[in-house]
């Protein structure tokens, strides 16, 4: 006994035994079609000229032995549409007729259409895939530049050059931190820190190699790669003599003692090396968290003091005094002197000298210095507006002594110099104990 699937049905036509139909039934998946136009029509003629043979041998096989196999013809319906459908045909008893029972498989057409696109589009991207990974193999393998991949967790070496491997000898398998200067791991740790954060930073100089020789490193996170990976270019900075290694060692010595502050910074502005002294000028607690950031960041203004200082080093390869102020990381603000010399290279030197303390002739002379700092001495003690005040007493203090120095100590023609009345200027001179200033009997009362 032959088992059929015919659950769900999209087209039933029950047939004569000769194959002409005799009712049309359609599922609610196809719209009405005008089945009334088939009845009486030969089943062989509803279907494409491809499909005619398959519907005999269906008829004659169910005419045979009760049930045909499945057989796909292209259905013609009267409104002109046309549809790929799968047929089986049973024999119904008692010389009924035939039953024939179709499944539309439009959507199984459509589905293996996308499935074969899908794998064209698959297959089409391997090889971009593939281009690009030789690509970058024979960009990678060619370059001048040294480069040297990272694992992200481990700093495992993954990968090197050729022009890494002659330049320092690394190879794969290796670890990259024991081939620092122990004083530069910690900028160089940063430096990562920074680029899984933003993807790829500026670079700092390291010294590398059995000589120590500079290079200049620039890091960049690929968190595409399994386990994500940081690729370091290095540039190198220029030979070092073979007297270098003695004479850096006295005068990083020198530069550590040095009073005022000193920073190395790049061509565009990044700090590559600084002193003690600077560290304290912007309150950070290590070269570490200093290096690879702009020296803008600490100057009044980040970008237009750092622009100039730049253009003049370009320019004129030195500058000289340049004011500015130096903000701290917290919150102090220091006045500064900038000089800097650049030899056309990477890298630029740069001192700030404090001018905080230096005063003016005329300050030393008559106090406003002293009187000032002392109000600035109060600060965190006392509050910001009663700050303001004493200020602006202290600088009303001084102008008033002074237009008595120059007016000899005529009052009508202080006050005149001071654009005050003469009863404005007595009120002031009762206020800060200035009313027994010497004065001259040349006054008109």
């Amino acid at each position: 006994m032959h088992s059929v699937n015919i659950a769900q049905p999209d087209v039933t036509l029950v047939l004569d035994l000769d194959g002409v139909i005799r009712e049309a039934t359609l599922s609610h998946t196809i719209v009405d079609e005008g089945m009334q136009a088939w009845l009486g029509r030969p089943w062989v003629e509803t279907v494409g000229e491809l499909g005619g043979e398959r519907v005999r041998r269906m008829v004659q096989d169910a005419r045979n032995s009760g049930v045909s196999a499945f057989g796909q013809v292209t259905q013609l319906f009267p409104s002109g549409l046309e549809l790929p459908v799968e047929y089986t045909t049973v024999r119904l008893g008692g010389g009924s007729g035939l039953l024939a029972v179709g499944k539309n498989l439009q959507a199984v057409s459509q589905l293996q259409a996308r499935l074969i696109a899908a794998q064209q589009a698959r297959e089409q991207d391997y090889w971009k895939l593939r281009e690009v990974e030789t690509r970058y193999r024979l960009l990678f393998d060619a370059s001048n530049e040294a480069v040297v991949l990272l694992r992200a967790d481990t700093l495992q070496i993954v990968e090197v050059n050729p022009a890494a491997i002659r330049a320092l000898g690394l190879d794969p398998g290796g670890q990259f931190l024991p081939e620092l200067m122990p004083r530069e791991r910690e900028a160089f740790q940063t430096m990562l820190a920074r680029a899984r954060d933003q993807g790829r930073v500026p670079g700092i100089l390291l010294h590398l190699g059995a000589e120590r020789a500079p290079w200049m490193v620039r890091a960049s996170l690929m968190a595409s790669e399994p386990g994500a990976v940081f690729m370091l270019q290095l540039a190198s900075a220029g030979a070092v003599k073979p007297e270098a290694p003695r004479r850096t060692g006295t005068l990083d010595r020198l530069v550590e003692r040095l009073p005022d502050a000193l920073v190395v910074i790049d061509r565009e502005g990044v700090v590559q090396r600084c002193n003690p002294a600077f560290l304290d000028l912007v309150q950070a607690g290590g070269e570490g968290a200093v290096a690879g950031e702009s020296l803008g960041r600490w100057l009044r203004q980040p970008g237009a003091d750092l622009a100039v200082l730049l253009a003049q080093v370009a320019r004129h390869q030195v500058v000289r005094l340049m004011p500015t102020a130096v903000h701290g990381e917290f919150g102090s603000e220091t006045e500064v002197e900038i000089s800097a010399a650049g030899d056309g290279g990477q890298a630029i030197a740069v001192l700030l000298r404090s001018v905080a303390r230096r005063l003016t002739p005329a300050e030393d002379g008559n106090g406003l210095g002293s009187a000032l700092r002392a109000v600035s001495d109060r600060l965190g003690e006392t509050p910001l507006l009663q700050l303001v005040r004493d200020t602006t007493g202290v600088v009303e203090r001084h102008y008033i002594e002074e237009a008595l120095v120059r007016a000899e100590g005529n009052r009508t023609a202080a006050a005149e110099l001071l654009g005050l009345s003469r009863q404005s200027l007595y009120m002031k001179l009762n206020r800060y104990g200035l009313a027994g200033h010497s004065a001259t009997t040349t006054e008109s009362e």
